[in-house]
């Protein structure tokens, strides 16, 4: 019984990391830009992209078309937790996918985002 305590302890003391990833086309380098506020939820994007039901048509359609073997998901930015002060997670992120979409400008030809 005290097993299932010291378990259950040790998973309120995981450190849950959000932030910035991007999937890159091994193929064409365009790339697709998103946010996340768990960053152990990338298992389940690329679930949506191996079972053909994730969101961005354009990424799923070349996902299939090159295989996933030709994509890479990266972490690109951890989301700052403040310590001291709340914060609004969900705005914070907003502002750091903002940031990253400017930055990386992934339109076009570049990536799978419309302007």
């Amino acid at each position: 019984m005290d097993r299932k305590k010291e378990l259950k302890q040790e998973y309120k003391e995981i450190k849950i990391e959000g932030g910035i990833y991007v999937i890159t086309n091994k193929q064409n380098g365009k790339i697709f830009v998103s946010s996340t506020p768990n960053f152990k939820t990338l298992n389940g994007t690329r679930f949506t992209l191996e079972s053909g039901t994730h969101t961005n048509k354009e990424l799923q359609k070349e996902w299939f078309e090159y295989g996933k073997d030709n994509f890479t998901i990266e972490q690109v930015e951890v989301l700052k937790k403040s310590e001291n002060q709340y914060m609004d997670e969900k705005k914070e992120l907003q502002k750091l996918l903002e940031k990253w979409l400017q930055k990386l400008q992934p339109y076009g030809k570049e990536g799978y985002h419309s302007c």
